[in-house]
C-alpha cells in the first residue's frame, strides 16, 4: 500500500490510478528479503534447499477519491508454495556467481536459471515472478479499470 500511495502522491492532479506491489519469500515463518551480498544469498538458498516455501506478493491499487489528499485503496495477496530440489554447494555457488539472485526476494528468480531448482509449484507463476497477473486484473476490474487489453483471448 505504501508503494501505491507513494506513486499516487507524485501525481500533482491526483487523477491517475497507481499500482504497487511487493514480494516476500517465507520459510518456517521467516521472511527472506533481498540478499545483502553473496554470503547472504548462499545462506538463503541453503535454507530453501530441499524444502517448500511460500512466495507472498501483495498488490495495492490507489485510485482517485473524493478526498483529493488521500486515494481510495484496495489490495490483494497472492500466496504460492514453491518446492526446491536439494541443492548442491556447487549449484549454489554457480547460481550466486551468475548474479541472477541479486535484488531478488529469497535470492532467486523463477523465470531464470533457478527454474531448474523447482520441483513443484502450487499457486501463481507470475506471482512468484513478482506480479500475479490474475489477481492484478481482478483488482483493476473491481476498480472499474478495463484490463481487456491485458487478456489474450
Amino acid at each position: 500500500k505504501e508503494k501505491a500511495i507513494a506513486g499516487w502522491n507524485t501525481d500533482k492532479q491526483k487523477s491517475k490510478a497507481v499500482l504497487g506491489s511487493d514480494t516476500a519469500v517465507v520459510i518456517n515463518g521467516k521472511i527472506l528479503g533481498k540478499p545483502e551480498n553473496n554470503t547472504d544469498a548462499k545462506r538463503m538458498l541453503n535454507l530453501l534447499s530441499g524444502k517448500t516455501h511460500q512466495v507472498m506478493t501483495a498488490i495495492a491499487l490507489a485510485v482517485p477519491s473524493e478526498n483529493l489528499n488521500q486515494p481510495e485503496l484496495s489490495s490483494v495477496m497472492s500466496v504460492s508454495d514453491v518446492t526446491f530440489k536439494e541443492l548442491t554447494p556447487l549449484e549454489i555457488e554457480q547460481y550466486v556467481n551468475s548474479g541472477e539472485c541479486d535484488d531478488k526476494a529469497g535470492a532467486y528468480a523463477i523465470q531464470g536459471l533457478a527454474a531448474a531448482f523447482i520441483t513443484h509449484l502450487s499457486g501463481s507463476y507470475s506471482g512468484v515472478m513478482g506480479l500475479p497477473l490474475y489477481e492484478t486484473v481482478e483488482l483493476l476490474n473491481k476498480a472499474g479499470i478495463s484490463a481487456d487489453s491485458l487478456v489474450v483471448s
